[in-house]
């Protein structure tokens, strides 16, 4: 019984982290979208008001995909809580070596060389 709830829980993982990559692909992709439009505007030489509801929708959809993001986060915690309560705490299935502070200290860092660079 440990090695179906083992290979279920696996299975599991796998489909977890496929969706969270393709959120944070999508969320990528929609900036990328968002952030261009005011480029391509004004590279055509057009008024500012033109395209400015295609922005407001692309700024909307940004809001939604972020907001997934968040619920998937609730998800991946919740689902971590019921792998300790079916007794596989020994299971690692995080999807990176690097803990969120670990991150957060590399991202900081980050941000200072290139604010650094850029003054």
């Amino acid at each position: 019984m440990l090695k179906q709830r083992r290979d279920a829980a696996e299975n599991l993982t796998k489909r977890l982290f496929a969706a969270e990559q393709a959120i944070d692909d999508a969320i990528c992709r929609v900036s990328d979208l968002a952030g261009y439009m005011p480029v391509a505007r004004a590279n055509a030489k057009l008024s500012a008001v033109v395209g400015q509801k295609a922005i407001d929708q692309a700024a909307a959809t940004l809001t939604a995909l972020v907001a997934a993001r968040g619920c998937l986060v609730s998800t991946h915690n919740h689902l971590a809580e019921t792998r300790d309560q079916i007794g596989l705490q020994a299971m690692a299935m995080g999807s990176t070596g690097v803990k969120p502070s670990e991150m957060a200290q590399t991202l900081d860092e980050n941000i200072v060389n290139m604010a650094d660079h850029a003054a």
